[in-house]
């Protein structure tokens, strides 16, 4: 036989010799032998790399035979085959041992299939662990069901106390859970059982535990027990409560106490992967119910980063005192570190992104990426990272059968590990392997900040938290304080006296005391470097107050390095940041990645990442629904004001993303109130053209939302538009009047933001601006609306429509009500009687705001304000918009005042002034609800805009017609 793949000499003296034995013991055994060159050229790489494939083949020729023949070798299983191919060879057993043979025959032939794909590159890492783990699944499954035949023959079906029949629930932990085993796995698994109960044996029934407890022993023993045929897959139990000394099954209500009151931070990493392989539908929904809380808490949950630095240490340990560097799963940049990283993830924020609660570690780096808690430069990194170090496990476990994860320091063997992955040498594969684990291990140590401190960061640490327990006397504690960058010691050392009595402080247990001592010098240090570090710090002090009792925040703050940097930022810039984090806490998770905190969504964005985070929430829990809603419109507005404080985005650009924030959820709600109105009530009766229309419902924004000009915690002007009369009927039993549905659904849409949950309203909804205001109906037909526009509508709510546009709902309402808003606009009017008009509401606006501080500005009211600003524009558009259509084209201050210029109506520099003026003024307004302050400002800042609005208000409000 000629070496036509040219491989190497070694390679292809190993195939030779083991080619020269399985031709000797196909010879004796009869077997004819038929190999095509494909299958030829795969075996020349897989004898020499594999013991277990070649001695397997030698000594059990025929199964070779039949792989070839079937055509099994070269083509990946069907869904279900492993479990077909069981069952139909145990299909005859009826006793143990030949239980315990066939199945070991059977693994036989299948492992060895498997590791032939594998090493000669038929298959890859995905389907390898997919099969393994399937046929593990199917052993398991077809054992468990034989043994529990036997075991009702024996003693009588286990039943509930409702005479309900119980099925064992056999959980894979580990990989096998994650279907993710390797070639040569221990299998983890724990046993339950859905409840206590005894067999139905008439004489001598027994109870449900000891019933299950003998089938537990059986299977285990069919599965793990060595036999001169070997063994199917070694069983480890360790991993069910109370380990090796717990009871081998235990009853779900048994399990669901032990983990509510006994679970340790361990245990969950270890559930994570967990699946039911066996049990029934019903009792697979009830152990997920149960151990779901376990797992992934509710919010954000930072405690985890301890209990993982002290497993990652007691496997160091293990490391060092064992040799271990060359472990490519337990050492340094390993497989062990790679599932540290996505399971950490999966722990803090797994309760809140149900995508997280997923098994398989690749598809869990997908999310992690989608969701931007890594890069997907480091998500493709630990996925290469982490394929590559799979592969090699397979290969090193493939040579012979043999549970291991050390490189090996055999030359040979280096050789032939280099050769089965396909690399020319030692050193390449090493030069790989190294670049894997360097990316993997600053991953790590990125997360779990690892890096040690410097000696002068240890002392400062150490001098502040000696301040903090009251080791320092007042001097020497003023000079640390002054030499940190504080200003005012003495600030300082109250808010730390005034924090130590707080009640919160004063009950925190043990745990919550050292986290709080490693946070105080590192919010010091922080505020510190801020333009106010004492109204920094003071802020900052009072949120730690807040959540002082919820250690998971105060991790999150300990963990996050950029996190409490940011939070000194934004607190000593913002009065209204500082009240909206201290009231919810649970958005100091923005504060970690600083390109999302500085740069808010687009509104596509807005829009996909609330379609992602509502997709996880059924319809029916309304609840949850409002609550994620509030908790997605406060991030986000976060994330505006983060930027506005940083100068990343302008007056106008402030405005926009709040305005597109409000505009998402809006529709949403609006989709949902919909959506749940109508399943109530059926689909209303609204037909457009003789042909259904969709929906028939929408929402005109009028004020600053329809201006695009929101700010922060602006309230809505809302009106609620519907078509079709209201005789028609919905689809509903019994059928709804059309006005009614349209009213209910405008109830709903109206209760989804303005109800106070946990986290507040969404927002307060003005709906005056709707025909005959208050007393009128809450949703207007569009044709009514059209009508009372028009023929009775007075001046002021002319005024309205010229800022009113449709945001949301069905588009033939939306260009119905565009029209009218133009036809309304564009009426020619008497100029005298406008004018009267408009200066009377402004007359009697200013009245209603009457009542000033001596010495201030009210930017909002006063003369020379924004509100003069707007009725200047208002009485220009409805004075000349019969003749300038351009001036019906936006609802914006900013965009009429520049058509209005292009027109030519005033001169170009008082539409200058008017519109700079209009911008300063928004732009301050924004920085004082930041600061929570009024609009009432020093007289004499913009005193010289100010008398500029004024004189250009008198030129033109002022002079006779």
């Amino acid at each position: 036989m000629k070496n036509k793949q040219n491989l190497p000499s070694w390679v292809y003296e190993k195939f030779k010799e083991t080619w020269d034995a399985f031709f000797k013991s196909s010879k004796a055994a009869s077997i004819n032998i038929s190999i095509d060159q494909e299958t030829l050229s795969a075996l020349q790489r897989v004898w020499p790399c594999s013991d277990f494939v070649a001695k397997n083949c030698i000594q059990h020729p025929e199964l070779l035979h039949s792989l070839i023949a079937t055509g099994d070798l070269k083509r990946r299983y069907d869904k279900n085959e492993y479990d077909e191919r069981v069952e139909k060879a145990l299909a005859n057993v009826d006793n143990i041992s030949e239980l315990k043979k066939i199945l070991r025959d059977t693994r036989r032939r299948e492992m060895l299939r498997i590791a032939i794909r594998d090493i000669a590159f038929l298959s890859d890492y995905h389907l390898t662990v997919k099969e393994l783990s399937e046929f593990a699944d199917a052993c398991i499954k077809v054992s468990l069901n034989i043994l529990h035949l036997w075991g009702t023959e024996k003693w009588g079906s286990p039943l509930s106390q409702d005479g309900e029949e119980q099925k064992m629930l056999v959980i894979a932990m580990g990989k096998l859970g994650a279907k993710e085993l390797n070639f040569s796995s221990d299998i983890d698994l724990i046993f339950a059982y859905p409840c206590i109960g005894q067999t139905d044996k008439p004489v001598t029934p027994v109870s449900n535990e000891e019933f299950f407890i003998r089938i537990a022993r059986s299977l285990i023993d069919v599965l793990g027990t060595m036999t001169e045929d070997g063994f199917v897959f070694r069983v480890d139990m360790r991993l069910r409560p109370y380990g090796d000394t717990g009871p081998l099954v235990v009853d779900l209500d048994s399990m669901e106490d032990y983990y509510q009151t006994q679970g340790r931070e361990w245990e969950r990493y270890a559930w994570i992967k967990a699946r039911a392989v066996t049990g029934s539908i019903k009792d697979k929904e009830q152990l997920a119910r149960m151990i779901n809380p376990f797992i992934y808490r509710r919010y954000l949950d930072y405690n985890i980063f301890e209990s993982l630095r002290e497993m990652k240490q007691m496997i160091s340990n293990e490391v060092l005192s064992k040799g271990l560097s060359n472990n490519i799963k337990l050492g340094p940049g390993g497989i062990r570190e790679i599932e540290f990283i996505c399971q950490t993830f999966q722990l803090i924020r797994g309760g809140r992104i149900s995508e997280l609660r997923e098994r398989n570690i690749l598809k869990v780096m997908k999310s992690l990426s989608d969701n931007n808690f890594i890069t997907p430069d480091t998500s493709n990194k630990l996925k290469q990272a982490y394929v590559f170090l799979r592969d090699t496990e397979h290969r090193l476990q493939e040579y012979s059968d043999q549970q291991t994860h050390a490189l090996p320091d055999d030359p040979a063997a280096q050789k032939r590990l280099a050769f089965s992955l396909k690399e020319p040498d030692w050193e390449s594969f090493l030069k790989i392997l190294d670049k894997h684990r360097i990316n993997v291990q600053n991953t790590f140590n990125h997360l779990l900040n690892t890096q040690k401190a410097d000696e002068e960061n240890e002392a400062f640490k150490n001098n502040i938290i000696a301040i903090w327990q009251g080791l320092k006397d007042k001097q020497e504690a003023t000079d640390i304080l002054i030499n940190a960058g504080i200003d005012e010691p003495k600030s300082v050392l109250n808010m730390f006296n005034d924090l130590k009595d707080s009640y919160n402080i004063k009950h925190l247990g043990q745990l919550g005391s050292e986290r709080l001592n490693f946070l105080l010098p590192l919010v010091l240090k922080e505020a510190a470097k801020t333009g106010h570090p004492e109204l920094a710090l003071k802020r900052i002090l009072e949120l730690v107050e807040s959540i002082a009792r919820r250690t998971s925040y105060i991790s999150l703050l300990v963990e996050n390095q950029t996190a409490l940097s940011n939070l000194a930022k934004l607190f000593a810039g913002s009065q209204w940041i500082a009240k909206l984090l201290i009231r919810h806490p649970v958005l100091l998770d923005e504060l970690i990645d600083p390109r999302t905190l500085y740069d808010p969504p687009s509104k596509k964005t807005l829009k996909k990442d609330l379609e992602r985070t509502m997709s996880r929430i059924p319809d029916n829990d309304i609840e949850e629904i409002m609550e994620e809603l509030r908790i997605f419109k406060q991030a986000n507005t976060l994330r505006v004001a983060a930027a506005d404080i940083s100068g990343a985005l302008d007056t106008m650009k402030v405005s926009d993303r709040l305005t597109y924030i409000a505009e998402t959820i809006l529709d949403y709600v609006i989709d949902l109130a919909f959506r749940q109105v109508e399943k109530k009530y059926g689909a209303p009766g609204y037909f457009k053209d003789g042909k259904k229309g969709a929906k028939g419902f929408a929402v005109a924004a009028y004020g600053k939302l329809g201006g695009i000009e929101l700010g922060y915690g602006s309230d809505l002007d809302l009106v609620f538009l519907y078509a079709g009369s209201s005789g028609e009927d919905g689809e509903g039993t019994p059928p709804i009047d059309t006005g009614v549905f349209f009213s209910r659904l405008g109830q709903r849409i109206i209760h989804i933001l303005t109800t106070r949950t946990f986290s507040g309203i969404l927002y307060e909804i003005d709906m005056r601006l709707r025909p005959s205001g208050d007393s009128g109906v809450l949703v207007s037909n569009i044709d009514a609306f059209s009508d009372y526009q028009i023929n009775k509508a007075w001046t002021w709510e002319h005024q309205a429509i010229i800022r009113a546009r449709i945001i949301a709902g069905d588009p033939y309402i939306a260009d119905h009500f565009t029209k009218i808003r133009k036809m309304v606009i564009a009426k020619e009017r008497q100029p005298s009687t406008l004018l009267s008009e408009v200066k009377d509401m402004r007359q009697r606006m200013r009245k209603e705001n009457s009542g000033k501080e001596q010495g201030k500005f009210d930017i909002k009211h006063d003369p020379g304000g924004i509100v003069d600003i707007e009725f200047i524009v208002q009485y220009i558009i409805l004075l000349n918009a019969h003749k300038n259509p351009d001036l019906l084209k936006w609802t914006d201050n900013v965009r009429q005042l520049d058509e209005i210029s292009m027109a030519g109506i005033i001169p170009g520099q008082d539409a200058k002034t008017l519109k700079n003026a209009y911008l300063a003024y928004r732009s301050r307004l924004h920085r004082l609800n930041l600061q929570e302050k009024s609009a009432r400002i020093n007289k004499d800042e913009f005193k010289d805009i100010r008398h500029e609005i004024i004189k250009i208000w008198e030129r033109i409000m002022e002079q006779p017609i």
